[in-house]
C-alpha cells in the first residue's frame, strides 16, 4: 500500500502537523467570523490564502521537517519559528492588504487577525513541542550481518545524521544466540542481512522473537525506513534481480503518468523562468564576454550518451585539462556563476531536455562518462541508476549536498537506489517541493567535506 512506503511512514507525524495547522486556521477563522458577523465563512479564498501562506512559511522555516540531530535548542527554535511564521502572516495581511492595496476589510483589523493568529500560534506551538519530544525518542535496533557489512555500517552510520536518533547494536549471525539478554530487555527491532549465516536453529529463534511482537526485517528494509537510502553493499545482484519495487519501467502506467507530469511541469517552469534566464544570460555575457551556454556529454538512460545544456557558471577555460570534480570554493566558478549555482538557475536550460524526453524532472542526476568508469569500478551496482531517465533533480539532490568525489557519488547512489525501488507520483511531488525549498533557501549547491571511508 502506498501509505506504507518508507518515506511516507517517516513523515506521518510531520504531515499531521501540517494538517493540524490548516485545521486550526480554518476553525478559528470561522469561529471568529461567526462571532463577528453572525454567520460561518466556510471555505473562502481568504481562508485558503491564509492557510497557504502559513503552511508555506512554516515549511521554508523547517517546522514540518525532522529536527536536526544533536541540535540542543531544536525545541526552542521550533517555538521561535512558529512565532516568526505568525509575524510573517500578520505583516503580509496588514502591509500588503491594508497599507499597500488600501483594502478596507474588517478582517484585517486587530480585533480579527490578531486573535486568529494568536490562537493558531498557541495551539500549533504546543503541537510542535509534543512532536519534537516524540521524535527525540531513541529507537533500539540490533543489526545482524557478516563481518564486512558490520564494519561498513559502523563506519558509515557514525556520520549519518538520520542514524543519530537510533541506539544501534551489532553482531554477526553466529553470535546472535548470545544476544538473549539484550533482546529480552526490549528492542524496537532486529534487522538481518541476507548474507548473515543463519542455521535452522537461529531461524527458529528469530521466528519466536517475531512472534512475541519484536519487529524482524532485512537490513535493506531497515535502511530504507530509517536512513531513507540503501547503501549498495547491503544487497547482492541476486537480491536485485528478485526484489520488489523498481516499478518505474517503460510501458507501465506509472511511467506514462510521470512522462505526462514532466511535459506539463517542464513547460510551465520554462515559461515562468524565461525572464530569469534572459537576465542570467545578459549578466554572463556582460561579466566576461564569453558564451552564455555550454554543453556537456552525460550518461542517460540505459547508459546511452546524452547532451545537456547549462548556463555557464565557470570560466571559459575551466576544463582545458579535462573533466574535474567540483570542489568547495572552486576558483574556476565566476562571481555570476556562484549565484547561478546557489539558486540552481544554471540547470534551467535542461528543461528543454525534459521536453525532448532525454531527461525527467525527477531522477538520478546524469554523470559525465569521463568519471563513470572510475565510479563503476569503485561502487557496487553503480549502473542500476541508469534504469530510469536521469533527472533535473532527485532524491539524492534534496537529501545530500553537491557531489564532488567518489565517496559523494557512492552516497548519492544509495539515495538513487532508494528512489528507484520506491518511486511513485507522491514521492516525485515531495522531491519537487523539497527542491523548491532548497532553491528558495539557496542550499545544497556547494560540496561539503566529509570523512572518507577506509
Amino acid at each position: 500500500m502506498w501509505w506504507r512506503t518508507p518515506w511516507l511512514r517517516q513523515r506521518w507525524l510531520l504531515l499531521g502537523l501540517t494538517l493540524l495547522d490548516a485545521a486550526l486556521l480554518l476553525g478559528f477563522y470561522n469561529l471568529l467570523f461567526w462571532h463577528r458577523f453572525g454567520r460561518w465563512a466556510g471555505f473562502t479564498p481568504s481562508v485558503w490564502a491564509l492557510v497557504m501562506l502559513w503552511v508555506g512559511a512554516s515549511y521554508l522555516l523547517g517546522r514540518y521537517s525532522k529536527p536536526e540531530q544533536g541540535q540542543r535548542d531544536s525545541q526552542r527554535w521550533r517555538l521561535m519559528a512558529t512565532v516568526l511564521v505568525a509575524l510573517l502572516v500578520l505583516a503580509s495581511v496588514v502591509v500588503i492588504l491594508s497599507w499597500g492595496l488600501k483594502i478596507d476589510d474588517p478582517r484585517t483589523f486587530r480585533s480579527f487577525i490578531l486573535p486568529l493568529l494568536a490562537a493558531t500560534t498557541g495551539v500549533s506551538a504546543l503541537a510542535q513541542l509534543w512532536a519534537s519530544r516524540r521524535q527525540r525518542r531513541r529507537h533500539q535496533w540490533l543489526l545482524v550481518g557478516d563481518g564486512d557489512e558490520i564494519r561498513i555500517l559502523q563506519q558509515e552510520l557514525l556520520h549519518d545524521l538520520e542514524a543519530q536518533g537510533l541506539e544501534l547494536f551489532y553482531c554477526d549471525g553466529a553470535s546472535l544466540h548470545l544476544q538473549h539478554q539484550r533482546i529480552e530487555a526490549g528492542l524496537d527491532g532486529i534487522a538481518v542481512s541476507e548474507a548473515a549465516p543463519l542455521d535452522d536453529g537461529l531461524l527458529q529463534e528469530l521466528l519466536a522473537i517475531r512472534g512475541k511482537g519484536t519487529t524482524v526485517c532485512s537490513l535493506v528494509v531497515w535502511a530504507e525506513q530509517h536512513l531513507q537510502r540503501v547503501p549498495p553493499e547491503l544487497f547482492s545482484s541476486r537480491w536485485l534481480v528478485q526484489a520488489e519495487g523498481f516499478e518505474l519501467q517503460p510501458g507501465r502506467w506509472g511511467w506514462r503518468l510521470k512522462r505526462l507530469g514532466d511535459l506539463a511541469v517542464a513547460s510551465l517552469l520554462l515559461v515562468l523562468s524565461a525572464p530569469l534566464l534572459t537576465l542570467a544570460a545578459v549578466a554572463i555575457k556582460i561579466s566576461d564576454g564569453g558564451r552564455v551556454l555550454y554543453s556537456q556529454r552525460r550518461t542517460g538512460m540505459y547508459g546511452e550518451p546524452l547532451e545537456i545544456w547549462k548556463l555557464r557558471s565557470m570560466e571559459v577555460r575551466a576544463e582545458t585539462q579535462g573533466a574535474q570534480w567540483a570542489q568547495r570554493n572552486d576558483p574556476r566558478i565566476t562571481r555570476i556563476g556562484a549565484w547561478l549555482r546557489k539558486l540552481r538557475l544554471d540547470e534551467l536550460p535542461q528543461l528543454v531536455s525534459v521536453l525532448k524526453g532525454d531527461m525527467s524532472l525527477i531522477g538520478p542526476r546524469p554523470e559525465r562518462p569521463e568519471l563513470e568508469g572510475e565510479l563503476e569500478e569503485a561502487i557496487p551496482h553503480y549502473r542500476v541508476r541508469h534504469w530510469v531517465r536521469p533527472g533535473l533533480s532527485g532524491w539524492a539532490q534534496v537529501c545530500y549536498p553537491y557531489g564532488a568525489s567518489i565517496e559523494d557519488s557512492r552516497m548519492k547512489l544509495s539515495y538513487d537506489l532508494y528512489y528507484l525501488r520506491n518511486a511513485n507520483l507522491m514521492l516525485d511531488v515531495l522531491i519537487l517541493i523539497k527542491t523548491l525549498r532548497l532553491v528558495a533557501l539557496g542550499q545544497g549547491a556547494v560540496p561539503r567535506d566529509l570523512p572518507q571511508r577506509n
